[in-house]
């Protein structure tokens, strides 16, 4: 087990900053289209987050056109370029899916208060 274990601390990423549910990110992934490569950013809400070592995904949700979308990214991914915190919500859940039945100022999340 322990040739596993070195494996996995190889593959992961140290410059994940720390988030937790309710927070607002940034998530950054590297798409390749032929041979040209860009950035495509992704911003929303985490709504779950999956922890482990290689296998740690979160869930981002944002809203788009009217229309929710959800996004399951693995933390430890090659193709996410890096994650970024933009601000920091308050909420009491571990577990968001509640915001999915939401509409509107009801599915806001409150900011965390700094003092």
């Amino acid at each position: 087990m322990d040739i596993f274990k070195k494996i996995e601390r190889e593959q992961m990423r140290l410059d994940i900053p720390s988030f937790k549910s309710g927070d607002t990110i940034k998530v950054y992934f590297r798409i390749v289209e032929g041979e040209k490569e860009r950035i495509q950013v992704f911003q929303g809400n985490v709504i779950r987050i999956h922890r482990g070592t290689t296998n740690a995904t979160i869930t981002v949700r944002k809203i788009s056109d009217g229309v929710g979308v959800e996004r399951i990214v693995p933390l430890h991914s090659p193709l996410v370029d890096h994650i970024e915190v933009v601000s920091e919500g308050r909420v009491r859940r571990s577990r968001l899916y509640y915001l999915r039945n939401l509409r509107g100022n009801a599915a806001r999340i409150k900011p965390k208060k700094i003092y």
